[in-house]
């Protein structure tokens, strides 16, 4: 018995040791409230970290908007704002909150919005954190696309919508075509990516210089990315747009995590990766293309913002809603500093979230450098 015991004793030491060597990976504890309906048939597990960073956003962001509204060459209280909205205030408050103020406002959060979660999108599917739109080039063929609507067909809000739709699909139908030989790996889906991103700004270039003089400068201006002049037609556009697009989005956000995974886990899993994949595409450079359209390019906020909201709530999915919220948190906040400080002048918005971002891109690579070296 001692013997038969020492042996198991031994065993066990020796198995603990090459586990030790190895570093087998320990089960994943899975933390959050679980909630489900009474069949079982649907269940939802909610983190309460992601939760209180999303009622955070949120505050944030409405305190952004009431800051928005309420300041200004003409300041007005909350309450006149208030009563502007509902259609009991006076001319003048009017005027201001709902043809001037709102529409930009309604503008810069379903633009911030769409730009988030076309980032998060391809950021997920790539793996990668530099996949995003205004890196993989999907911005600029959108805006490649409304260039032509603009210089050649002088096409009303409406048809340069369906122009930047147009080109960010084909920009991202060239890409897919031209990786889809080697597979649908993130790191060479960025590179090409950016080789035909820069193809696509010498187009937009010569599309420019064949233009007339007045049609230059209102395209030059457009392509700084701006939400100056923006009305009710834009906010309307990219209202609809982000209505239809955002829930689908949500929708897929749960196989989108499993894809994150890798093909062979989600397919494990029961989810159908190819056509999941062309799904969540398609509502990426929508979304891209339609915020591009009403706005110009507005650069790194799609890079951004899925990475901040990620950090803060901890979380190894994508969490489409805290990126939404710090897209729109992100773009109304550059845009309430940019009105506040440059004051009279009306400096674009483009201006603002590019040197930010720029910066940001910067710190990124060095710390993604770092970490490859260790």
């Amino acid at each position: 018995m001692n013997t038969v015991r020492e042996a198991r004793t031994s065993a066990t030491q020796a198995t603990d040791k090459v586990n030790d060597s190895v570093d087998v990976p320990k089960p994943r504890v899975v933390s959050g409230l679980v909630v489900r309906t009474r069949t079982g048939r649907l269940s939802l597990r909610v983190q309460g970290r992601a939760l209180a960073v999303t009622a955070a956003l949120l505050v944030a962001l409405i305190a952004v908007m009431g800051i928005t509204l309420t300041t200004g060459d003409f300041e007005l209280s909350v309450t006149e704002v208030l009563q502007a909205l509902a259609g009991n205030g006076s001319g003048g408050a009017d005027f201001i909150v709902n043809t001037l103020r709102m529409p930009r406002l309604v503008t810069a959060l379903c633009v911030g919005a769409a730009l988030a979660v076309s980032g998060a999108i391809l950021q997920s599917l790539t793996r990668n954190p530099l996949g995003s739109p205004d890196i993989i080039g999907f911005t600029n063929g959108s805006a490649t696309g409304a260039l032509l609507v603009i210089v050649v067909l002088h096409g009303s809000m409406t048809q340069i919508a369906i122009g930047a739709l147009i080109g960010g699909l084909a920009t991202a139908a060239l890409v897919y075509l031209l990786v889809f030989g080697t597979g649908m790996h993130g790191f060479r889906l960025v590179v090409m990516g950016i080789g035909v991103s820069a193809l696509l700004l010498a187009v937009n270039s010569y599309l420019i210089t064949r233009a007339s003089w007045q049609e230059a400068l209102e395209a030059q201006a457009w392509l700084i990315g701006s939400l100056n002049s923006r009305g009710w037609d834009h906010a309307a556009a990219i209202g609809i747009a982000v209505a239809v697009l955002l829930p689908l989005a949500f929708g897929l956000a749960r196989r989108l995590s499993m894809v994150e995974m890798g093909d062979d886990t989600a397919m494990a899993l029961g989810v159908n990766v190819p056509r999941t994949r062309m799904a969540l595409l398609f509502i990426s450079v929508a979304l891209a293309s339609f915020a591009t359209a009403v706005t110009g390019p507005i650069w790194f906020v799609a890079l951004a913002a899925p990475q901040l909201a990620r950090k803060l709530i901890r979380s190894s999915g994508p969490g489409l809603v805290p990126a939404a919220l710090m897209g729109a948190l992100l773009l109304a906040g550059s845009d309430l500093a940019v009105q506040r400080t440059f004051s009279p002048a009306l400096l674009p918005v483009g201006t603002a979230t590019g040197t930010i971002g720029g910066l940001y891109l910067i710190w990124l690579l060095v710390t993604e450098s770092r970490r490859s070296r260790a």
